[in-house]
């Protein structure tokens, strides 16, 4: 059987926060143009230098174990300590340096890395300042990246590469099938609904309320486009929500995890997927639930009904919606699917 994944299911928390640790009510705003409208552009291949950041990000927090589950135990012991040593402190979850995902990338690895090595000193001082403003303890070495020291570069730059070729290159023709197949249904709802209606496709990740793209994340951000479009690159590592550069000065790019396209093996149990309690939570939900009702339909407290409800809105598998005092649950398609292709408990 299978279920399209789009979001995270077994965490409370994001498990990927490109920029960000959990969700929170910030937002990113992306402000549109009747000239940026023209100028959506849509990436034909996935970016190798994001995708190795990216898989920082799954090795400490994988998201669904049907989704990422092998690839991770894999990438595991395939990644190299020394590489990480140099990686990890860059990629710390609420921000990481714009420097490391040099639009090049687009054009491969060696033509990214080549951009990176070439990172004027003006922005590896920002990006470096900003990366210490978090006031997480930084290895001593990051001082002398932030002046440019080019061995220190090189140093970032073959860590870069050795940790791709390692745990990103061996699933690249899996993310090229992905990111495609997701390019194609993109491609299909440009061509009939034109560019806006591409915007409008993103949803629930993002929401097109025009003249402004709106995407949930952990920190507050503005971005006016001023007529230089938006690149809007797919990404198969990504996972939970859309990320973009933090200076907006540098050319707009949008990075956005594709849908998963997971089967599930012949008897395979929802509670295994999800957990029993959720499991319970979702399906108690019906024509809609509010927390109240879950809770005692599920025999939980209030308050674990609420978390449970917050992780399964996380996953895209229901609504939420506020009427009066009261909060309303109600499944979305993906988790009617699940329900409907998920084999029941054994009696």
């Amino acid at each position: 059987m299978a279920v399209r994944l789009r979001a995270p299911i077994h965490s409370p928390e994001r498990p990927e926060p490109p920029r960000g640790a959990d969700r929170g009510a910030d937002v990113i705003r992306v402000y549109f143009t009747p000239e940026d409208i023209g100028r959506v552009r849509l990436a034909s291949s996935p970016d190798p230098l994001w995708e190795t950041i990216f898989s920082l990000f799954r090795l400490r927090r994988p998201g669904p174990a049907p989704v990422f589950g092998r690839w991770r135990r894999d990438a595991l012991r395939a990644s190299r300590r020394a590489d990480l040593e140099v990686l990890d402190p860059l990629v710390q979850g609420r921000y990481y340096p714009d420097f490391l995902t040099p639009a090049e990338g687009l054009r491969g690895l060696p033509t990214g890395l080549d951009a990176l090595l070439a990172t004027p000193v003006s922005r590896l001082r920002t990006d470096m300042t900003r990366l210490a403003r978090l006031g997480r303890p930084l290895p001593a070495w990051t001082r002398r990246l932030a002046e440019g020291d080019r061995p220190t570069l090189t140093r970032v730059a073959a860590a870069l590469r050795s940790h791709h070729e390692a745990v990103v290159a061996p699933i690249w023709p899996d993310a090229l099938a992905a990111v495609e197949a997701d390019r194609a249904r993109r491609a299909r709802v440009l061509l009939e609904q034109g560019c806006e209606g591409l915007l409008d496709s993103f949803r629930p990740m993002m929401r097109w309320a025009p003249p402004v793209l709106e995407i949930d994340v952990a920190f507050e951000q503005s971005l006016h486009l001023r007529g230089r479009g938006l690149l809007l690159v797919p990404s198969y590592l990504s996972w939970g929500s859309a990320d973009l550069l933090r200076d907006p000065a540098l050319p707009p790019v949008l990075v956005y995890p594709v849908e998963h396209d997971i089967t599930l093996p012949a008897g395979t149990h929802l509670a295994a997927l999800i957990g029993q309690t959720r499991t319970a939570v979702l399906e108690s939900i019906g024509d809609g639930r509010t927390t109240t009702e879950l809770a005692r339909r599920v025999g939980v407290s209030i308050a674990s009904a609420s978390q449970h409800a917050a992780v399964l809105r996380e996953a895209r598998l229901i609504h939420t919606t506020r009427t009066g005092r009261a909060v309303l649950h109600t499944l979305t398609p993906l988790g009617a699917a699940l329900l409907r292709t998920a084999a029941p408990p054994e009696a």
